[in-house]
């Protein structure tokens, strides 16, 4: 609807990753120069990794756009949680090689030839593995084995993985020392900074022909850095609903108050958080909790005595009340002690077996 409006030639805020889209923040220009460095080397691992929708998927678009296709050879995988023979069937499958009823064992003998074709015929394969948090050890250790293939001492295969934060987390753990030592290069995607946002959104706008309608006032884009943090894609998702509410309204400026209503309507369509469960009680050792009751907990409060006088000033009053207090307490106890023993005695009662229970059920 607002494309038409104003006289747009696309869509400037899609969440589809878009190579003409590329923005080049100071996070994404760090990322360039690492998944450069890393690919000049020929091997190993590279690792970007960044917040849902920190742009990755734009990343690895943008360079897909500028390598040369006819000497690299890029094969994408999705992963979803796939175990180690999967993965290597996956990889297979990317190589164009039927992967139909054939043993693991021919398989990775169909591969190792099949990179080996490539690299006589001067064509270096890069594997690119999205979601890797979501990849088990066996599917990690399957794609290290991989990268094990050499011919004449280079490597056969180099292997991409993006994933979210807790990826780094993964490699850290025990059990994955030789996978580590293999990344060659490595890189955490940040969000944008607020000073970077007017000339993401205006860099966006520019590609789809936008002459100045709708222009920004003062403080738009310090409120939507505020509302998004930086993150290109919540930054899309607000830009697009923005612009979509600019159109509605006629307005050929757009303010922060608007940024506020935009949000807040995209903040009321998110699902409430549910409550985090109260962490369980632990009980003490040698007791079992089914036995123990709750008599403090469960006794409700006495009532104050009868015929009290109005309270004195403060200073001579504080000697009573303290009186007072020591006495409720004392009485409390008291209490709390006798019902101890009553129910002791109640449940050695019980369990001595001393009384016939009249709604026992006597077998025959």
């Amino acid at each position: 609807m607002y494309i038409e409006h104003f006289g747009l030639t696309g869509q400037p805020f899609q969440l589809t990753p878009d190579a003409r889209f590329w923005f080049e923040s100071r996070t994404h220009r760090k990322a360039m120069a690492y998944l450069g460095y890393g690919l000049a080397q020929s091997e190993g691992f590279i690792v970007v990794t960044g917040e849902i929708g920190a742009g990755k998927s734009t990343l690895v678009a943008h360079l897909m756009a500028t390598i040369d296709r006819a000497r690299l050879d890029a094969i994408g995988l999705v992963s979803t949680q796939v175990e180690g023979d999967d993965m290597l069937r996956l990889a297979a499958q990317g190589l164009g090689i039927d992967t139909q009823a054939v043993e693991k064992a021919r398989l990775l003998d169909a591969v190792e030839r099949k990179l080996e074709e490539a690299l006589r015929a001067g064509k270096r394969t890069l594997l690119i593995v999205d979601e890797a948090q979501n990849l088990p050890v066996s599917a990690l250790e399957e794609l290290r084995m991989l990268s094990n293939f050499q011919l004449g001492g280079r490597a056969l295969i180099q292997i991409l993985l993006l994933g979210q934060p807790e990826f780094r987390d993964r490699l850290a753990a025990p059990g994955l020392e030789q996978l580590r030592q293999r990344v060659i290069a490595s890189h955490h995607l940040d969000a944008m900074g607020a000073d970077e946002l007017e000339a993401y959104l205006r860099h966006r706008l520019g590609i789809v022909g936008w002459q100045g309608r709708p222009d920004f006032a003062p403080g738009v884009f310090a409120a939507l850095h505020a509302a998004t943090g930086g993150v290109p894609r919540r930054v899309n998702q607000l830009a697009n609903r923005l612009m979509l509410h600019a159109a509605v309204e006629r307005a050929d400026l757009v303010d922060a108050a608007a940024v506020a209503a935009v949000a807040a309507d995209i903040g009321a369509e998110a699902p409430a958080a549910a409550p985090a469960p109260a962490p369980a009680r632990a009980p003490r050792a040698g007791i079992e909790p089914e036995r123990v009751l709750p008599l403090r907990a469960a006794r409700p409060p006495l009532a104050e005595p009868a015929n009290e006088q109005a309270p004195a000033p403060a200073a001579a009053a504080e000697p009573e009340l303290a009186r007072r207090i020591a006495a409720l307490e004392a009485r409390a106890e008291e209490q709390e002690a006798t019902l101890r023993r009553v129910l002791t005695l109640l449940v050695d009662w019980v369990e001595s077996g001393a009384a016939e229970n009249p709604w026992r059920v006597h077998a025959a």
